[in-house]
């Protein structure tokens, strides 16, 4: 995917959202001497409790001690770095590209046991790119300190599915973000170890940040417009950089003006959401529909899991032309790479899809609408 590479965190947070308590544990977990390797701390917490916010906090105090930090993003719904829809790990400098697999859904709750196999399998990476000494090969390799950041999915499944992260990822810091409403939080301790007296992990217990109480029909809202945002933004990759615009119109005329791309049917197959891979595209649906673009072929890839090269909204199939053609700003030279198209349950934008002239039931439009 292309994205914007600055060797930073994103833009300053406002001082209101920080707590001396945050910046405290943030310096501790940075500077701890005891570190090392660099620590791996976890995030975890209900939703909407700051976890993302404190998440940026620690990026940045770590980035005052090391090069580069590590970012294994896992909020598939509201992302901080990467694109609604992908799990993805990100070394936070200015040439590292992120490593992205396409989970396909905008909830974690869609396919628990699938979404728990993409991170181990980023997590597996990260490990063996970025935190293992190699004397031989490279003996002044430089360990990565990583950042784990979570969603807020702590209850039923989600529970047993953050134990299992925690369990597979042994971090050494664990910050538990917690809120007034007992209920919502976390259990006490070390909840996820069997045998706590056996293992050394530096528990942070923080406050939430600024709590605010709206109701659930405007927090889905405010949710919904955050990953159309962040779909648009990918999606205005297609056009230069450089290029600027007078209003919402004349972007909407640009984007609708790009030349689609063309990946030969004869040479992908297709991921259904069950995970289940086909043989053809030819008649699975995938006209009008937001897609990931993986090569499963890639010597990087491991147990099934292929890596995601990018996003594309579906614009036609055409099996007489042997051709998909489709919206996207993954570069030629990539997509000719791409062997595996993935489908996905995540929306297209409503002003995405004005721009395209895709075409929808009128359920599904009603049920957008309803959302927003």
């Amino acid at each position: 995917m292309r994205e914007k590479r600055d060797g930073s965190a994103q833009a300053p947070l406002p001082r209101d959202l920080i707590s001396p308590s945050w910046e405290e544990a943030a310096g501790n977990i940075a500077y701890d001497s005891t570190s090392f390797p660099p620590p791996i701390t976890f995030i975890c917490g209900p939703a909407d409790s700051g976890k993302s916010t404190f998440s940026r906090l620690l990026l940045n105090t770590l980035l005052k001690r090391f090069k580069r930090v590590a970012y294994l993003d896992t909020d598939v719904g509201q992302p901080e770095f990467g694109t609604t829809g992908c799990v993805s790990l990100h070394i936070i400098d200015k040439q590292t590209p992120g490593m992205c697999v396409f989970f396909g859904h905008a909830s974690a709750k869609k396919e628990a046991k699938t979404y728990l196999s993409s991170i181990i399998f980023l997590y597996n990476y990260f490990r063996r790119e970025f935190y293992q000494k190699d004397e031989i090969d490279n003996p002044c390799k430089i360990l990565l300190p990583l950042i784990i950041n979570t969603s807020g999915w702590v209850k039923g499944t989600g529970y047993d599915v953050l134990v299992a992260m925690l369990q597979h990822t042994s971090p050494t810091h664990v910050v538990k973000v917690c809120v007034s409403s007992e209920n919502k939080n976390l259990p006490n301790g070390l909840f996820w170890l069997e045998n706590p007296q056996r293992k050394s992990v530096n528990l942070i217990q923080i406050c939430a940040g600024n709590e605010t109480s709206y109701p659930p029909e405007i927090m889905r809202k405010e949710a919904r417009m955050l990953r159309d945002i962040r779909l648009i933004a990918y999606f205005r990759q297609c056009l230069p950089r450089e290029m600027n615009f007078l209003n919402h119109k004349e972007f909407c005329d640009k984007l609708a003006s790009v030349p689609l791309n063309g990946i030969p049917l004869s040479s992908v197959q297709v991921m259904h959401n069950d995970c289940q891979v086909v043989s053809s595209v030819a008649s699975q649906g995938l006209n009008a529909s937001i897609v990931g673009l993986a090569v499963k072929s890639s010597v990087l890839a491991e147990n099934n899991t292929p890596w995601c090269v990018g996003l594309g909204i579906i614009r036609a199939v055409d099996p007489s032309k042997d051709q998909l053609y489709l919206l996207t700003p993954v570069y030629p030279s990539t997509l000719k790479k791409v062997d595996l198209v993935i489908q996905s349950t995540i929306d297209i934008p409503l002003c995405l899809q004005q721009v395209l002239g895709c075409k929808y039931p009128d359920s599904v439009l009603q049920k957008q609408q309803l959302e927003e």
